[in-house]
């Protein structure tokens, strides 16, 4: 995958998932957006870094999103949002993105 490191459509999934879900206040429709950013981002963690990688920040990125939930309870829904994101676009630089 070249050109947008993986980080950065992950971390666009998670914003644009929940974007997605609530704007159109079609969950579903978020998700598919979520997804799909998830795939994208495996497979370029998986070119540059290798399977087992690739599958640790795979889980990572299920983790943030399902965390986001209880963390808005306390921060708020976007604030919630954007620190997932980060904390997932700052492992996937460290753990594969650098690597480029």
């Amino acid at each position: 995958m070249a050109g947008v490191p993986a980080g950065v459509v992950a971390a666009g999934g998670l914003v644009g998932g929940y974007g997605v879900a609530r704007w159109t206040k079609k969950r579903p429709l978020g998700g598919v957006a979520l997804a799909a950013a998830g795939v994208v981002a495996a497979r370029g963690w998986r070119e540059k870094a290798g399977n087992g990688t690739a599958a640790a920040l795979s889980g990572m990125y299920v983790a943030a999103f399902a965390g986001s939930h209880p963390l808005a309870k306390k921060v708020g829904a976007w604030p919630s949002v954007f620190a997932v994101a980060g904390g997932v676009a700052l492992a996937s630089w460290a753990l594969a993105d650098r690597r480029s």
